[in-house]
């Protein structure tokens, strides 16, 4: 075998070797209770609590409830937690079960990674206190394209209402600046 031969099949080995491990990283869904260890603090923002006051947490269960019940079956579903015309507004990552972490739970609604992303390989602090190593790792910046991902104009509930600024002050849940220290 000629060196040159040897060292593109060696270079081959290496890519495809790399690329399984590439993939066997893929990021995981860890769940709103791994997010909020951080995230309900002061000094976070208490977002934790923001996040649990919004119709987003409460997304998946208004899929049980009477009126939401009424609705799905106007839409021809029968049960609206196994349907994906609901479920995918509703719980986004209902269909992404081979990346769900033990403490995922579809019933917490839009939650966290529903418009962060997958956040097992961003969920260190040591990564999240640097915000382009955290964005580098797989957390998604917000706009108003993350949200018109299920708050379309031909959403049956929204039916061309939504309003992005509107909606944005009532669920924004910014870091505070950091207190500056005194001399």
């Amino acid at each position: 075998m000629s060196k040159k031969l040897f060292l593109l099949t060696l270079f081959l080995v290496f890519v495809v070797a790399f690329n399984g491990i590439a993939q066997d990283k893929k990021s995981k869904y860890v769940g709103v209770k791994k997010c909020v260890t951080c995230h309900k603090s002061e000094k976070q923002g208490k977002q934790k609590d923001i996040w649990k006051k919004s119709n987003h947490s409460k997304a998946y269960t208004q899929l049980t409830s009477k009126e939401g019940l009424a609705k799905a079956k106007a839409l021809g579903v029968e049960d609206p937690t196994k349907s994906e015309k609901c479920l995918s507004c509703h719980a986004p990552e209902f269909d992404k079960k081979d990346l769900w972490q033990k403490n995922f739970k579809i019933e917490e609604g839009i939650q966290c990674e529903t418009c962060h992303g997958a956040g097992s390989a961003y969920k260190k602090k040591k990564i999240m206190q640097d915000h382009a190593k955290a964005v580098a790792n797989g957390l998604l910046e917000t706009d108003e394209k993350t949200c018109l991902n299920c708050h379309k104009k031909d959403n049956q509930e929204h039916k061309g209402t939504f309003d992005y600024k509107k909606a944005w002050d009532k669920i924004k849940h910014p870091v505070p600046p950091k207190a500056e220290k005194k001399s």
